[in-house]
């Protein structure tokens, strides 16, 4: 991510995805970035001086409740690109407000 948009990563990863920040160890924390959790799983944003967006390289998540998630995203005003290519999996692409690919995989 870039430096100093904490605040943006926040409101994208806690407001719109659901997720809790969880403090980063204080050594860490003197680099900037911001880490997230849902469940067991954790998102570490680290920051970038010469930032460039992941587009293919990405994480991918299960998510309860997918079809409320995408009505949700949809409201928000953020695009989901559906991906029919794996038969009988339901999924997505989003991506977050520093344009990392984040892939959601429908777990209900």
């Amino acid at each position: 991510m870039p430096a100093g948009q904490e605040a943006v990563a926040r409101a994208f990863f806690c407001d719109v995805l659901g997720m809790a920040e969880v403090l980063k160890p204080a050594e860490l924390a003197k680099r900037g970035g911001c880490w997230f959790q849902a469940g067991n799983v954790q998102i570490h944003l680290g920051v970038e001086a010469d930032f460039r967006p992941a587009k293919k390289a990405h994480p991918a998540l299960r998510c309860e409740n997918y079809d409320a998630l995408l009505a949700s995203l949809a409201a928000k005003g953020i695009h989901a690109e559906e991906a029919n290519d794996i038969p009988g999996v339901r999924r997505c692409h989003i991506h977050d407000p520093f344009g990392n690919r984040i892939e959601l995989v429908c777990g209900d």
